[in-house]
């Protein structure tokens, strides 16, 4: 032996030398030019990033696939690379400007973006290093940016060949902006919150001298957001609402503007809600933009009442009075905005209808509006209130590109998985809106549009190519970028040198699968299928994986306001990164979401503890790396029986991964390492080591034990690559058997190609469960796990009497029982332990105080069942389960099985005892 464990496993002192050696020597991509190529790449994290718990999930599973594929001899690719992060990036710079008392309109567009380059150089990536502690064994040699030179080329070509087939345009519609981005920015950008807010209602005046049937010469309008009224351009009722049949058709007349607005029929209004009739200002408003469409108000002819930075501005129709000119639609500074201003106006004129409450002692009291809890949107980096707003823009025909992609994932072309987000996903795209695409920004892909002096809009691949369609017009070229969700779709093809007929490109496209957290099914996955098959003809990659989140430990959504965010750095340091990554595969089960549990991360470094010393005891006893993927020739029982487990492990193992089951996959490595190598094989080959033993079983053993060892390395290693790693070379130190320049992560799956006895694996199964029962009757009666028992078998199975011929020395140092005698039992007190259909009856007169013991156990069932009961009481009152806080409930539950389980335990014991 030249080369021996250190008694403790520490983590720290292994990882990052062994993540050095794989990426120096090439490792994460080995030369395979024949070899069955497997593809995925990483959703490209932003630039600005650094790692959080979810990207520790989704690259956890994307590294074990990717291991798992690489040890089966495949052309194994993981694509790896940033975003541009437009929004993002842009504001970290301009953040740096301000610590300086400087701004991004100090400096040309060029300028500032030279800027943006040199942040990236310098600190831009920090995410990619910390990819490399979490252990992903991603293709560094080939890392891409969306701004990469041939990869912008990619972007424009595509927006030049959608725009050339009609299927991108420029039209006037809202948008999500944010004001103090002054950007539009997507739906993900967007943060809904619950805020305290307020509901006005509203008379609006009848024209033309017309009443309702009841006499009421107004219509009741409520909003949350009074100073939109100024661009009101329409009021809704339900067409079958009769209060407002007779004035459908007919006008109201706008309070403070004294714009005249129609009355208009449209489901969108909810008889059964407040007057039910609302308000529809169609350029500030989602609903209010479909329903004026619906009532023939054309984009291009709906009111804009706000400037970029949510300034009150003049409409297009000169009605909003000057002293709203300017204002901010809120509140700012101490300085009223054009909501309190409208208000206050409408009050002043009696349209205001005021909140009538009554207090505590049953007075009424009225006041100007009723106080409510509002769904609020605000953006996730602005950090202001959104506001819709009509905005000329760029916008892609999603209905037409999402064609292809639901007619795949109806026929299974492409599998979703788990199946039941594609009912999330066919209600998305069957409903999709057109795509906005462009950003008032200055860093990102610029949309290669130039305009002439009339307006005109020529789209080319160079400002040359426009210039040669406009005919030597003098032009100017767009100044917004593309969305980043605009360029990462092409993820899965322009990093492999698309639109250039690349080797690669021929080989690795489409990809085999994408893993991806749900929550970007839309923004990045759908439009990844819809840029696939149109830029290639196909899509991007057969099968699709959407995980959950990972959630606080109460199951609470992590958040930094709530200060229950998780950094995974800081559990990689405490605990280990292969501890953190076998967590995240048990805990990875399709459909749910995952409870951070700092503990179980804990229980999986002692795991990764338990196998060193493992390998410890294996090196003590001569046992080395093993020089074959078949299994070695065995004689031995115990050696035929690990070598039956082997194999066994690798088919479940293989089952589970093919159904992307990392939860099964993990816990089937898991109970074999632990129970079944460590906990029982290597107890049962202790006695081949001692003095006297025959040398012809040792060798044997020898062999077959460094080869099951091996075995285990090779399919725990996707899951724990660090531990894994270190031991293989370890192992090849034992016996001379050096493998320097065969590390594990290129080393061959296993396919032990054995056949084994029968017989003698019923035997040691027998034994293990004879074991396992004779030491949970003993734990259950007190009995010290160390006493020996006598046993009695009266009608012994074949397996049992040729086990207890063959094998009473191990069945007697196993189970602590001895003499086992074929017969019946004397008559007295005693206990039942069964193995198989084999029934032990083993005396316990002497052992215990029979009457002692029926007493206590006696006394714990009755307390486990009275407190079972009220448990269950509780738990069956939906008031508590209702409103007590989730925890309280969790805990209740948790309470109810572990009494309940006591409660069958505790009545086993004691019909033992008869």
């Amino acid at each position: 032996m030249s080369e021996t464990l250190p008694t403790t496993f520490d983590p720290s002192q292994i990882e990052a030398r062994w993540y050095a050696h794989w990426e120096e020597n090439g490792l994460f991509r080995p030369e395979r030019p024949d070899a069955q190529p497997f593809t995925i790449v990483n959703p490209p994290p932003n630039v600005t990033g650094s790692l959080h718990i979810g990207h520790a999930l989704d690259n956890t599973l994307q590294d074990i696939v990717i291991r798992y594929e690489r040890l089966r001899g495949k052309d194994a690719l993981w694509v790896v690379g940033t975003d541009h992060a437009g929004i993002a990036t842009q504001m970290v710079v301009e953040r740096q400007l301000e610590e300086r008392q400087d701004k991004r309109t100090n400096y040309s567009r060029e300028d500032f973006v030279q800027k943006v380059w040199e942040w990236k150089a310098e600190s831009g990536g920090q995410i990619t290093r910390q990819l490399r502690r979490l252990g992903c064994s991603m293709d560094w040699s080939r890392e891409q940016f969306t701004m990469d030179e041939h990869f912008s080329k990619a972007v424009i070509k595509t927006f030049v060949d959608l725009y050339n087939d009609g299927l991108i345009y420029r039209d006037k519609r809202l948008v999500n902006w944010d004001p103090k981005l002054k950007t539009a920015i997507s739906d993900l950008e967007v943060e809904q919150q619950t805020i305290p807010g307020s509901f006005w209602h509203f008379r609006y005046p009848l024209a033309d001298g017309v009443t309702l049937d009841n006499g009421q010469d107004y219509i009741e309008v409520a909003t949350t957001r009074p100073e939109t009224m100024l661009a009101d351009m329409a009021v809704a009722v339900h067409p079958t609402d009769d209060r407002y049949a007779s004035v459908v058709g007919g006008h109201v007349i706008l309070p403070i503007t004294g714009r005249r607005i129609a009355i208009v029929a449209d489901e969108h209004a909810d008889p059964e809600l407040g007057s039910g009739a609302v308000k529809i200002t169609p350029g500030h408003d989602f609903n209010d933009f479909e329903v004026g469409k619906r009532a023939g108000i054309a984009p291009a002819d709906m009111l804009n009442m706000l400037d970029a930075e949510a300034n009150v501005c003049q409409t297009a129709d000169g009605l909003v009075p000057d002293e709203f000119l300017g204002l901010h639609r809120f509140a700012k500074d101490g300085v009223a905005g054009a909501r309190e201003l409208v208000v206050q106006r409408l009050k002043e004129s009696g349209h205001l209808i005021p909140h009538v409450a009554k207090t505590k002692k049953g007075e009424e009291v009225e006041h100007d509006a009723e106080p409510r809890q509002i769904a609020t949107p605000f953006g996730d980096r602005g950090g202001v209130v959104i506001e819709p707003w009509l905005t000329d823009q760029w916008y892609v025909d999603a209905a037409k590109l999402a064609e292809k992609p639901i007619a795949q994932v109806r026929s299974g072309e492409v599998e979703i998985v788990p199946k039941s987000w594609e009912k999330t996903f066919f209600n998305w795209m069957e409903n999709i809106q057109p795509w906005c695409v462009s950003r008032q920004l200055w860093w990102g892909h610029q949309i290669p549009a130039w305009y002439d002096e009339d307006g005109n809009a020529y789209v080319a691949m160079s400002e040359e190519e426009a210039a040669e369609q406009a005919g030597g017009k003098a032009l100017t070229r767009d100044p917004d970028v593309l969305d980043t969700w605009f360029s990462s779709a092409l993820w899965p093809f322009a990093t492999l040198g698309w639109p250039e007929k690349t080797d690669l490109l021929a080989k690795h496209y489409p990809n085999d699968l994408l893993v991806s957290g749900f929550d970007i099914l839309f923004f990045w996955d759908a439009r990844m299928l819809m840029a696939g098959n149109y830029n290639t003809g196909q899509a991007p990659w057969p099968r699709l994986y959407l995980h959950g989140l990972v959630r606080a430990a109460d199951g609470a959504k992590m958040s930094k306001s709530k200060g229950n965010v998780v950094d995974p750095l800081g559990l990689i340091d405490q605990y280990g990164a292969d501890a953190l990554r076998f967590f995240m595969a048990a805990m990875e089960s399709q459909g749910r979401d995952i409870k951070m549990d700092d503990r179980r991360v804990e229980g999986y470094r002692n795991f990764a503890t338990k196998l060193w010393n493992a390998t410890r005891f294996c090196q003590s006893n001569g046992i080395g790396a093993s020089a074959q993927v078949a299994a070695p020739e065995a004689r031995l029982a115990a050696n035929q029986w690990i070598i039956g487990e082997v194999a066994q492990t690798v088919r479940a193992l293989d089952a589970a991964m093919a159904d992307l089951r990392f939860d099964a996959a993990a816990n089937t490595i898991y109970h074999f390492v632990w129970d079944r190598f460590c906990d029982w094989y290597l107890e049962l080959i202790k006695p081949v080591f001692a003095e006297g033993a025959s040398k012809a079983a040792a060798t044997e053993t020898r062999e077959v034990a460094g080869w099951a060892l091996d075995q285990i390395l090779v399919m725990l290693h996707p899951f724990m690559p660090f531990i894994t790693e270190e031991l293989w070379s370890k192992q090849g130190a034992v016996n001379g058997r050096e493998r320097p320049d065969h590390p594990l992560i290129t080393a061959k799956w296993p396919d032990p190609q054995a056949s084994v006895s029968k017989d003698a694996t019923d035997a040691i199964d027998w034994v293990i469960e004879l074991t396992g029962n004779v030491r949970s009757a003993k734990n259950e009666l007190g009995i010290p796990p160390g006493t020996r028992l006598a046993a009695h078998v009266a009608d012994p199975s074949d397996v049992a009497a040729r086990t207890i011929e063959r094998s009473a020395a191990a069945i007697e140092r196993l189970a602590r029982i001895t003499p086992i005698s074929v017969g019946e039992a004397p008559a007295g007190p005693a206990m039942q332990v069964t193995a198989g259909a084999d029934v032990f009856v083993i005396p316990l007169e002497g052992v215990i105080d029979i009457d002692a013991e029926k007493a206590r156990l006696s006394k714990a069932l009755e307390a486990s069942q009275k407190e079972a009961r009220s448990l269950e009481g509780r738990l069956s009152n939906a008031s508590f389960v209702e409103r007590a806080k989730p925890e309280a409930v969790e805990k209740a539950r948790a309470d109810h099985a572990h009494h309940a389980a006591e409660v069958e335990r505790l009545t086993a014991a004691l019909a033992r005892l008869g």
